[in-house]
């Protein structure tokens, strides 16, 4: 992260407090030493962007039920290649 290194060094343990700070896990100073932080540094930006968009994604999927067609395809498949207990 190149454009952090004047900034913090930013690393794995700056992500993780990133993530941290994604989560609500972090007390009131350590949320403004991260905002503070995302203000003057791009590339961190950039990576709780990405985060934000990812775990928004993962969020919508796992509220989405699958289309009837699908389930019912999984299902067919499941069948035809285990066999049936008599």
């Amino acid at each position: 992260m190149s454009d952090c290194q004047g900034l913090g060094d930013c690393d794995d343990a700056r992500m993780q407090r990133i993530y941290e700070y994604l989560d609500g896990a972090l007390t009131r100073a350590d949320i403004t030493e991260i905002k503070n932080h995302l203000d003057d540094c791009p590339e961190c930006t950039h990576q709780y962007d990405l985060e934000c968009v990812i775990r928004t994604m993962v969020k919508r999927s796992c509220t989405e039920a699958a289309p009837e067609n699908l389930k019912n395809a999984i299902l067919d498949r499941i069948h035809s290649i285990r066999p049936v207990d008599a």
